[in-house]
């Protein structure tokens, strides 16, 4: 295997091992947090009052980290297509804004500290780390749809555009959900599985660059196995 080929398959593994990290929420169910999943954000996990704060909050800066390094390779060793390229540049930004959200975390969680959640319109002015939040996922899904979108106009990638596709659909429904149950909320009209929403948009997240990685994992294998490969 070439050097190229290798760097290839080391992006695929930090893609995939990003992914996995990325949703160690899943701890929860393990750990005595003394957090609802139902109605609770996750950033709650990590604020600065939780006992397992330095669990949750460095997965979240390996994830970043290894998604810094994703980027990095994929803009060294990949296809210089601007859908492709921008897709990438959109990562590396979700890295950075996700190690400034493990390090702005919020000041207090669970049932005596509801009034430190950033609330109302444009949160960003109340909390640091609600605007990190918001770059973190605008970031992500900048590089769901750039990838999407260039897999189908560059007819290549099928996992991009079949399973990929139906994460982004999934974690985009997910997320409406979020944000129409936390409107709901700050009316006065109840949390109705607030929790259980962003924890489904994190795990469409997460699955999908899974996706990603074996995609460009499969692409490599496709290359090994043809006669350019093989030469």
């Amino acid at each position: 295997m070439s050097g190229l080929g290798g760097a290839r398959v080391v992006l695929a593994g930090a893609l995939i091992l990003g992914g996995i990290v990325y949703s160690s929420w899943v701890l929860e169910f393990f750990l005595d947090t003394g957090l609802d999943p139902v109605t609770s954000f996750l950033s709650e996990l990590d604020a600065a009052n939780q006992k397992y704060r330095d669990v949750f909050g460095n997965a979240d800066v390996i994830s970043a980290v290894l998604m810094l390094v994703s980027a990095t390779l994929g803009l060294l060793v990949t296809e210089r297509r601007k859908f492709y390229v921008a897709g990438w540049i959109a990562l590396a930004v979700f890295g950075v804004a996700t190690i400034a959200d493990a390090s702005f975390p919020l000041d207090c969680s669970g049932p005596d500290c509801a009034a430190s959640e950033p609330g109302g319109l444009l949160p960003q002015l109340h909390h640091v780390h609600a605007l990190t939040s918001s770059v973190a996922v605008f970031a992500i899904f900048t590089a769901m749809i750039t990838f999407t979108v260039g897999a189908f106009r560059y007819r290549e990638h099928p996992l991009l555009r079949t399973v990929g596709l139906g994460l982004l659909i999934v974690t985009s429904l997910a997320t409406v959900w979020m944000l129409t149950t936390n409107g709901i909320e700050l009316a006065g009209g109840g949390n109705l599985g607030l929790g259980i929403a962003q924890r489904a948009q994190v795990l469409g997240m997460s699955l999908w660059l899974c996706t990603l990685g074996c995609a460009v994992l499969r692409r490599q294998e496709r290359f090994l196995n043809s006669d350019f490969g093989r030469s």
